[in-house]
């Protein structure tokens, strides 16, 4: 926590400088969503460059002032936060002063913009995120406070835990991961009981696009327990999108990849050659819209695409049919051939990529 507090006396020290000086505060962040200032690295996944590009956040434009005087408002939060040991929520933070803030996304921008620029996990800042994700499984850990969570005897799933950091003792016997892109097809699995009944698993969804302690969950399990993970994505550029979070990380958090990312994260389901290959019917698939074009023809350029020809090639018949499908296409040969049939053989005889 020290090291936070001098981190932000440090830029409260370099305003005041320049004022002392009559110039205009700067503050200087990095473009985070820039991809020149990405690199792509096997072990890694996606990574801010060392010496990336800046903008700065000037006090004296009129496009930037707000700005500048926002990120002056959350540093002071943050500054109380660790100073007195207690965390909010980006959404406490927003709910703080709505009218000053306009909106939630201002608000996360910003706080991500502060974490970059100070090069401090956001964890350490005292911010938590809302938790969406939720596990089951075999699984067992205990929180923070010394609270006991065992996720295997639980019908229901467990939210993922909001500070994943602080979560120790954790034990399992799964054999392997599983990541489900949607919480409807999660909640099928947990209702068949899939996760004891192949042989004991550990399921995640973090209901679409993961946020933070969904990521950093599947990551500590990785570290804890080192067992394959799979992800059961829908097979359109959205779910193909959602699974290269996981694996390879994002362009807007590459500058906290070594923590968030599982390079070794395999694609299970549901590949686009798995719909010919068991004969779905046409009239069962979805025609592709204008903006699934976009949004393959920008996957399909990705760095880390090139060193994946398998995923290479799904992509291709992807945008060769322009169809695309979700999980719950399999209910069309039975209610219970996702559980039944497609996991156990694809988990038996390694159909993965």
């Amino acid at each position: 926590s020290s090291e936070v507090l001098e981190a932000i006396e440090n830029v409260i020290q370099g305003v005041l400088q320049s004022l002392a000086q009559r110039k205009a505060p700067v503050l200087t962040v990095a473009k985070r969503t820039d991809w020149r200032n990405i690199e792509f690295k096997d072990s890694v996944g996606l990574q801010m460059i060392p010496q990336c590009t800046t903008k700065q956040i000037r006090s004296d434009c009129p496009q930037s002032a707000k700005k500048f005087a926002l990120m002056l408002k959350i540093l002071s939060m943050i500054y109380k936060m660790v100073q007195s040991n207690t965390y909010a929520t980006k959404r406490d933070i927003y709910y703080s002063d709505t009218l000053l803030f306009g909106s939630q996304r201002i608000v996360d921008q910003i706080i991500d913009d502060i974490s970059c620029m100070l090069k401090i996990p956001r964890r350490s800042l005292h911010v938590l995120s809302t938790t969406q994700g939720f596990v089951a499984g075999n699984l067992s850990y205990s929180e923070e406070d010394g609270t006991k969570v065992n996720c295997t005897c639980s019908a229901t799933a467990v939210t993922v835990p909001s500070n994943v950091q602080g979560i120790k003792n954790l034990t399992s016997h799964a054999k392997f991961i599983l990541i489900v892109e949607k919480d409807a097809t999660f909640q099928r699995l947990l209702d068949d009981d899939f996760f004891s009944k192949v042989s004991p698993c550990i399921m995640i969804t973090g209901r679409g696009i993961p946020d933070l302690n969904t990521r950093l969950l599947v990551r500590k399990l990785w570290d804890s327990f080192q067992i394959p993970i799979f992800t059961l994505m829908d097979a359109d550029p959205h779910g193909v999108e959602i699974m290269c979070v996981y694996k390879y990380g994002s362009a807007s958090m590459s500058f906290e990849a070594h923590h968030l990312t599982v390079p070794s994260i395999k694609w299970l389901g549901l590949l686009p050659s798995d719909l010919k290959r068991l004969n779905i019917c046409k009239d069962a698939l979805i025609p592709f819209t204008k903006q699934d074009e976009n949004k393959l023809a920008s996957i399909q350029k990705r760095p880390y695409i090139a060193c994946q020809p398998l995923w290479k090639k799904e992509l291709e018949i992807m945008a060769a049919s322009k169809l695309k499908a979700e999980i719950q296409v399999l209910t069309s040969l039975s209610s219970d051939y996702l559980s039944r049939v497609y996991l156990p053989n694809k988990l038996q005889f390694g159909g993965w990529l």
